[in-house]
């Protein structure tokens, strides 16, 4: 391969979420809150609960695979993106790994809602050494770590996963990323273990915004681009106020941007991913686009790329 340019593009994606639906009337019926409430503060009207990590995993990632007119001997690498991982030891990418039929080496990535665009960047690193292709999955399941009774919380995290798979191209697709954290702002998010999640949510709205639009513009200017060449912008799917107000200060019009929060709620690190399938299966994104992946997360973790669609 000497003297041969080597770059990333995505050849396949996937998602998955489970089948059963929690609507925001179904909150109405035993906490204090209202359809009219959820909606009006998120943009949420419902989302689904169950499953495993690794089983939403797995379906995404068979239909990213599928997608991409592969199999799983041809996967050199997997990389799952997860802060519910099903097991403390070992990583939930060895039961995808088994179950899939892979025979390369897997491991988990958690940067929590930033996760799966820090599991990207991670991809295209092994690319870039030499693999082939690469399965990049984010997923999670919230529901297991959040306190149905807590208002606040409840209504907002819930369970998916979406899947891509980064192919070796002579091109560069893969156009530029931003990688953060600031560990001083654990105490806004966090769970411990054996707890439930604990969020300061103004200070995280505040602090959210103010991260998607730093990192955004960080891998814009890295790219060389500007605002006005981003054909879709695909973000971490927590808050519709956030998403908005975010793409306000970026100068990013709302109708180029992938939304699904209003039907799957906040899954962390599976939310950019089924975003972004979402998006393409509906032909949204053309060759040649560029395509903006912005999230933000627990620690507080921010994560931002810039890549170019392929064919």
């Amino acid at each position: 391969m000497t003297g041969i340019m080597l770059g990333s593009k995505i050849t396949g994606w996937g998602a998955a979420l489970p089948g059963t639906v929690i609507t925001n009337e179904d909150f109405e019926k035993r906490l204090d809150t209202s359809d009219a409430w959820i909606t009006e503060r998120t943009g949420i009207k419902e989302r689904r609960v169950g499953g495993t990590t690794a089983s939403l995993s797995i379906e995404a990632a068979q239909k990213a695979i599928a997608a991409a007119g592969l199999t799983p001997a041809d996967i050199g690498m997997l990389v799952l993106s997860t802060t519910t991982p099903d097991q403390t030891v070992p990583a939930t990418s060895a039961t995808v790994q088994a179950e899939l039929g892979l025979t390369c080496g897997a491991f988990d990535v958690n940067a929590a809602c930033a996760g799966f665009v820090y599991a990207l960047v991670v991809g295209h690193s092994m690319i870039l050494s030499g693999v082939e292709h690469v399965l990049v999955i984010g997923a999670d399941t919230l529901s297991r770590i959040t306190d149905m009774e807590d208002r606040s919380t409840a209504v907002l995290f819930a369970d998916g996963a979406g899947a891509v798979v980064l192919s070796r191209t002579e091109e560069n697709n893969f156009l530029s990323w931003d990688l953060g954290v600031d560990g001083t702002l654990v105490p806004i998010l966090y769970c411990d273990h054996g707890g439930y999640l604990r969020m300061e949510g103004r200070e995280v709205f505040k602090r959210a915004v103010l991260a998607m639009v730093s990192s955004a513009q960080a891998a814009l200017e890295r790219a060389g681009i500007t605002t006005d060449d981003v054909a879709l912008v695909v973000p971490h799917q927590a808050n519709i106020r956030i998403i908005e107000a975010a793409n306000n200060r970026l100068g990013i019009p709302m109708e180029r941007t992938a939304i699904v929060l209003d039907k799957t709620g906040n899954t962390s690190s599976g939310s950019i991913p089924l975003a972004l399938a979402a998006a393409a299966d509906m032909g949204r994104i053309h060759p040649g686009d560029y395509v903006l992946f912005c999230g933000f997360g627990a620690g507080m973790t921010w994560a931002s790329a810039v890549v170019r669609w392929g064919a």
